[in-house]
This record gives C-alpha cells, structure tokens and sequence, in this order.
C-alpha cells in the first residue's frame, strides 16, 4: 500500500493548510473575486488568484522563473522537513519527481511575446519557463535530486495522473519515494480559450445549479510525498480510462468515467457503499455536471454524500487533480465536515439525475474519499484515500 507522508497547497482557499481548512469549514474563498485584464474584451471575470508574495527564484534558476514554479516552492516550503529528511536517509536518487501542469511557464511567454510585438526585448525570458516538462525539471534539479522526473499534461487529470504514476513507480521498485502533484498559474490564453469554448463563467461557478453557466478558472498548487512508510492516510486505490469520445465535450454515458472510479474501487476492494464522500470534477458546465451527476447515480445512487469545491478553488486546471486530493485527505486527517455545495444563488437543477449532493455540511460518516478528475479528450482518473491509522 502507498501512504501520504506530507501534503501542502496554495490556492484561492489559502496559503497553508490550516488557511485551507479553515476556510474550508467556513466555505469562504478570499482569492475567488472579479479580476480585470485577463479577457479579450476587457470585461471583468471571477478568478481564483493566489494574492501576496511568493518565494523568489534566484538567478541560478533564471531559466525556471516562472509564477508556477513560485506557487511549487510555496507548497514545497510546507513539506520541506519530510523532504530534507527522506534525502538524507534514502539518498537523491531514489526520490522522484511527477507533477501535473497544463500552463507551464505560459503566462511568461504571453508577457515576452507582448514586449516583442510593440519593439520590445527582454532579458528576463527563457524558452524552457514554458515548456510542459519544466515544473518537474525545475524541482528536482531545486532539490538536488537523480531519480525519476517528469510532467504530465492531459488537462484537468494531468495531477491526478501526477499521484497514481507516482504510485507505480514505488510500486515497480523504482523510487522509495515520490513526490507528485501540480501547478497551474492564471492564463489569459486558457482563460481566453474556454471563453471561446462558452465554457467560461464571469460570475462565479455553480456547480449543479440550474444557472449554471461555465467554469471559474483559478491557480494553484498541491504537492504529497507518497511512501510506503506507513501513515494514517493511503492511497487505497486508483483508476484511469481514455474514452475518446470527444475533444472537450464527456461521453454521453460517461463510460470513460465509470471505468476509472470502477478501477479505482476493485483495486481497493471495496464497494460503493463503502465510500464515504466523493469530491465531484463538478466543473459547473452543462455537459460536465449532468454526466457526473448520471455517472454517480448509476453506480451510488444517492447514497453517497458528495460535492464539488470549485467554486472554492476556480478550476485550477493541470493542479484541480492533486488540489482535490489535498483537500480530501485535509478532510481525513483534520475530520472535517464535509464541504457542501452552494445553491444560495441558483437552486440545484431538478433535470440532473439525482445523486448525494450535499446541501449542508455534515460529518464523515465513513472514512474513505473518492475524487474525480475528468479531463478533455476523455481523459478520466479516479483516486480513492482513505484512514488506516
């Protein structure tokens, strides 16, 4: 069995877990507000913005400086100690690096790009800040380390997938450790894309509400240490599919979705009615929310208590997988009430089959997390944490 040893994040909810978790408890968000600049059309949309300073990153790693390598130092720096000391009594080259991103250093080309176009040069900019495999690059190398590093990138389950490879490679023997997570940074370039798609909401998101009009983007980063060491929160079991139905849109049966959570369930064997609360992908779009909502009935009922805590977060993109992981296993080891979901600006909507979404918080009645992250392409995965200790 794989264990978590540490865990630390940054996002709209705050900037250590104890932020986290208690503004989780109190379901408020102080990053989640209406940020001028980023759309084409100069109008004002919701964010999720992590506010104040970051770690700096020094010359040394110029060309790592990005604002998504800021927010990985500033998860780092909350699991520091559980890392200094696995380098010391396991050695750099048994620990390795996966993270999940889908915006790398682009922000910081958008910038260069913009200095060029009005005869502008800069000295600051290096191609790899945006390439997809620099967080990983970027954190191994901060860290001194020789094992395995890589990025993943398949949309809104690059971190997610980031957990489950760094299950395996302990599990094939490869590294004694890892560390996985992601990191993903405001965009105009996503931001402006799902506006584009219709997919972008400019009031804040709401997830399952008959008002529902898109996404909330916010940025964000989560990193855990997966052991075998025992600890009182395990990775119980995982699932992955590729349905490939559609570009951007989810298969109409959710089949893709189903297989991962069923995966995820028969590693860990355990039934649905063992799962104690399922921390729903709930991306507020029309197709997203009514495909869960079908997917969850079929194989929970209503049984099962449920949300999802983008409107808490914004959609953190390549970093929603691993950030929705954090805040199940913050649930776990802190007993948290469950987080439920907002329908104080729109009711629920009465045409989505129905399922166990919460409308007021409640305890955790059975000590085991199932979080869903499904991505475009159909590109689904499923993580099941629970309490072993």
């Amino acid at each position: 069995m794989i264990y978590i040893s540490a865990i630390g994040m940054i996002n709209a909810l705050g900037q250590s877990n104890a932020e986290i978790a208690a503004n989780l408890t109190r379901g408020v968000a102080p990053g989640m507000r209406p940020r001028p600049g980023w759309l084409q059309n100069d109008l004002p949309v919701v964010l999720g913005g992590v506010d104040g300073e970051l770690p700096p990153i020094p010359d040394s790693f110029a060309p790592h400086r990005s604002r998504n390598n800021q927010l990985l130092l500033a998860a780092l720096a909350q699991i520091q100690p559980v890392v200094d000391e696995a380098i010391r009594t396991i050695g750099p080259e048994r620990i390795a690096v996966v993270l999940g991103t889908s915006t790398s250093g682009l922000d910081e080309g958008d910038q260069y790009v913009n200095l060029r176009l009005n005869g502008e040069e800069s000295s600051s900019w290096h191609y790899a800040q945006q390439e997809l495999g620099d967080p990983s690059r970027f954190l191994s190398r901060w860290l001194g380390l020789s094992g395995p590093a890589f990025t993943l990138s398949t949309a809104c389950s690059s971190s997610a997938r980031a957990i489950i490879s760094g299950c395996r490679l302990i599990e094939a023997g490869l590294a004694d450790m890892a560390i996985v997570g992601g990191a993903d940074t405001l965009s105009r370039m996503p931001i402006n894309g799902f506006d584009s798609l219709a997919s972008l909401s400019t009031t804040l998101c709401q997830p399952f509400s008959r008002d529902r009009s898109g996404i909330t983007i916010g940025e964000g980063a989560a990193l855990m240490v997966l052991t075998r060491e025992p600890q009182p929160i395990a990775v119980l079991g995982v699932g992955e599919s590729s349905d490939a139905h559609h570009i951007s849109a989810p298969h109409p049966q959710g089949e893709g979705a189903i297989r991962a959570i069923q995966q995820a369930l028969q590693q860990a064997g355990l039934q649905p009615a063992d799962v104690g609360y399922i921390n729903l992908h709930g991306t507020a779009t029309l197709l997203n929310d009514q495909i869960e909502s079908k997917v969850v009935h079929d194989l929970f009922g209503t049984g099962v208590p449920c949300s999802s805590t983008k409107h808490l977060t914004g959609h953190t993109l390549g970093a929603a997988g691993i950030t929705e992981a954090a805040i199940s296993a913050l649930i776990l080891l802190q007993n948290l009430p469950l987080p439920p979901q907002d329908f104080s600006r729109s009711p629920l909507d009465p045409d989505l089959p129905p399922c166990g979404l919460l409308h007021t918080a409640a305890p955790l009645a059975r000590p085991v997390i199932l979080s869903n992250s499904f991505a475009f392409g159909g590109n689904n995965a499923s993580i099941l944490l629970g309490r072993v200790a």
